[in-house]
Formats: C-alpha cells, sequence, structure tokens
C-alpha cells in the first residue's frame, strides 16, 4: 500500500494539467498513488493526461458534477493511510510529499499537516502573507486564528491521515462556492493543524477560474450552518465574519442589495478592522478602483486582495 493517496480533481485544464503531474510525479519521496479525476472535461486534458506511462496512476472519469464530487471520487477510492489534493493547475515542488512524510513522523499524534504558499499572477510569483507569528520551522496552530489573512489550509499544500474524512465528513456537494472553507471548518473545529513555512506549493491563478469571477450564487457557502457554533467560538465567529465581509463587498460590486444587507448585518463590526469597516461603507465605484488599484500592487507582488 503506498504511503500517500494524490488526488487531482481534473475540469478543462488542458493548458495546465502537464505540468501539474511532472512536479508530482518528479516527487523525491516516491511511495504515492495518483488518483485523477475527469470530471467530464471537453476540452484535450485526457488526451494530455493519458501522454503520461507510469505505473502509480489510476485514471477516472465521470459525469460532470463540479470539484466536491470529483475530490470525493477520489476519497474513495484512495488506498492510502495519508490523503492529499492537488489542483489540476497548481504545482509542487519536489520536496512537498518529503517534507509532509518528515513531519508525520515527527508528530504522529497530529492528524492534519499543511506547508506554505506562493502564488503565480500574470506578472510575478509572490509568498502567500500569513497572520500567524513565525517560532519556528513550523508552527501548531488554531485554524481560526492562524487564517485571519491567508487560510493555513489550502486544496493544494495539506495532508489529512483518511479518519480526518471519517469523523468531518468530506466536500459538500451542495456547495458551488467555497466548499474547501465549508471543509477547513469542520477540520478546524476537531483538529489542530500542523504548518510548515517552507514554500512547497505554487497556486496558480487561472483566469478563467470559477473562484475568480464576482458573481455569487444562491449555492455559495452556507453560514447558517455554523449559526449555533459561532455564538460560543469566537474566534469562529471572526474567521466567519471575516468571509462574510469578502462576500459583502463581493454582493456591493455586482449591485447585490439584498445579499449585501443579510452578510453585513450578521457581521459584528467589531471584529473587523477599520480598513474593513470603511470599505463596507465605500460605493461600488470606489470600491471598484480600490480593486484595480490592488490588483496592479499585487500582480507586482507589493500587495494583497482587497478581499482580505
Amino acid at each position: 500500500m503506498s504511503h500517500f493517496s494524490i488526488i487531482i480533481p481534473l475540469y478543462n485544464k488542458e493548458n495546465f494539467i502537464e505540468n501539474t503531474l511532472k512536479s508530482v510525479l518528479n516527487q523525491n519521496f516516491t511511495d504515492f498513488e495518483v488518483i485523477i479525476i475527469n470530471d467530464g472535461s471537453t476540452d484535450s486534458s485526457e488526451e494530455k493526461v493519458l501522454q503520461f506511462n507510469d505505473s502509480r496512476i489510476k485514471y477516472h472519469r465521470k459525469k460532470n458534477g463540479g470539484v466536491s464530487s470529483a475530490r470525493n471520487y477520489g476519497i474513495e477510492k484512495a488506498k492510502s493511510d495519508y490523503i492529499t489534493f492537488i489542483d489540476a493547475d497548481d504545482y509542487w515542488y519536489p520536496d512537498f510529499l518529503d517534507e509532509m512524510f518528515k513531519n508525520i513522523n515527527a508528530c504522529p499524534e497530529l492528524k492534519v499537516f499543511s506547508t506554505a504558499i506562493e502564488i503565480e499572477t500574470s506578472k510575478s510569483v509572490i509568498p502567500a502573507n500569513y497572520s500567524i507569528k513565525k517560532t519556528g520551522n513550523f508552527e501548531v496552530v488554531n485554524y481560526f486564528k492562524a487564517s485571519s489573512k491567508r487560510t493555513v489550509l489550502c486544496s493544494s499544500s495539506a495532508v489529512f491521515h483518511k479518519t480526518v474524512f471519517e469523523y468531518t465528513g468530506s466536500f459538500d456537494t451542495k456547495i458551488k462556492s467555497g466548499e474547501d472553507t465549508d471543509l477547513w471548518i469542520r477540520i478546524g473545529l476537531a483538529y489542530p493543524i500542523h504548518f510548515s513555512w517552507k514554500i512547497l506549493t505554487r497556486y496558480v491563478y487561472d483566469q478563467n477560474s470559477l473562484s475568480k469571477k464576482h458573481k455569487i450564487t444562491i449555492d455559495s457557502f452556507n453560514f447558517s450552518n455554523y449559526q449555533l457554533l459561532e455564538k460560543t467560538n469566537p474566534e469562529l465567529k471572526k474567521f466567519l465574519d471575516l468571509n462574510r465581509f469578502s462576500l459583502a463587498i463581493k454582493s456591493k460590486l455586482i449591485s447585490d442589495k439584498e445579499n449585501f444587507n443579510k452578510l453585513y448585518n450578521q457581521i459584528d463590526l467589531n471584529t473587523l478592522p477599520l480598513k474593513k469597516r470603511l470599505l463596507l461603507r465605500l460605493p461600488a465605484f470606489l470600491l471598484t478602483y480600490l480593486i484595480s488599484l490592488k490588483t496592479i500592487l499585487a500582480n507586482s507582488g507589493l500587495g494583497s486582495s482587497v478581499f482580505k
């Protein structure tokens, strides 16, 4: 049995999947299986994958059901004790799995492991900016306290013991936007996170990706699932309010006044910094200008998203 099961959900990533798969197959640590779930791609993604001849690759095709459905299918097929994901447009450095293997052996009592990431835009590569105070090569953190700037769990930079999904459940297929965040919350409520400061994953910013669009669907993240818990968990409340802030800004940008008011009224403004409180009050045209400016700065490595 392989030590790691690597799950790659694949949907119309013909321009990326070769580099992603090469980064997986070129890992220094070689004891793994690769489970590729083609979620109904209509481009040449399948052709790109089938060029690879490696016995560790297990290739599956299914009718399109969304990324959550594809990841869950991969979890069902996984045979290893440790499960990790990489999106079909992201990239691992060669020592990603080796670092994870070492961290697992050093802290066998932990179940969730993660590393720092960098972000590739059209202009530059930027190291992610985290809210964690650095005390050593790694930290064991509370997910909510550690994720006020950048989440410490990313779909391409974390490893989970299989029992994590048995306890928390897997990705919610009813959620069309924010499905990662929903699972990270459930995991964060149950497990501490081993976070390594080594940058071993590159998140590639794909302009065509659904998650980059401002449109909000009815099926996006459902805060009501945590309505009772956030009343007794201040760190969860603060984390959820930061996400409400992000969605409220996006609602204003697309003139969704009803959704903006709903989200705004759920936020405890005392949990937000002054800058974010001011942003909530700005008209949409000023927000559009600020976002354009912040995007230019972020692409140059001089700033981060206005939504964070």
